[in-house]
């Protein structure tokens, strides 16, 4: 699973893309921290463990390094960084039956251009797999060569 570096000075601005999802009743939000324990509940739940634990960092990071997507009060998808390393982008997932609304592309942008405002010149999105083409259309990422295995290869199930 290759990482990919994404130059975060050159990232398309949210907005619109933003405004549409709220048009759908989709609200994007920085987790506040009353809302932690929901939100890492939620991410274990539909997701496991592993991205569970990445959340619980990037709630308990000052800033806050996690957004949520939000329809009729419940969250139906989540993005962090910021978690395994500094500047690495994910873990990210969706409900799978909100995927194709552009929900990902909008979380995704939303955690970069935060990443920018912070002070950061590029992401490292870790292990980016099957994902590749997503990340290369949205954010114009790159594969890093020889980033396998990664930083994930300490993991214990490794």
């Amino acid at each position: 699973m290759p990482d990919m570096l994404v130059k975060l000075y050159e990232l398309d601005d949210n907005k619109a893309n933003i405004e549409e999802l709220e048009r759908q009743g989709i609200y994007i939000k920085r987790v506040l921290a009353p809302d932690k324990f929901r939100v890492v509940e939620y991410v274990k739940n539909t997701f496991g463990d592993s991205w569970a634990s990445e959340c619980d960092v990037a709630i308990s990071r000052d800033p806050i390094s996690c957004f949520i997507a939000v329809k009729d009060k419940e969250v139906i998808g989540f993005a962090c960084y910021d978690t395994t390393c500094k500047s690495f982008f994910g873990p990210i997932g969706i409900d799978k039956e909100f995927r194709g609304f552009g929900i990902g592309k909008v979380l995704t942008l939303e955690c970069l251009n935060a990443m920018w405002h912070e002070g950061y010149a590029y992401a490292i999105i870790g292990g980016a797999n099957e994902a590749i083409p997503f990340y290369e259309k949205v954010a114009n990422a790159k594969v890093i060569e020889d980033s396998v295995p990664g930083i994930y290869s300490r993991m214990i199930n490794k």
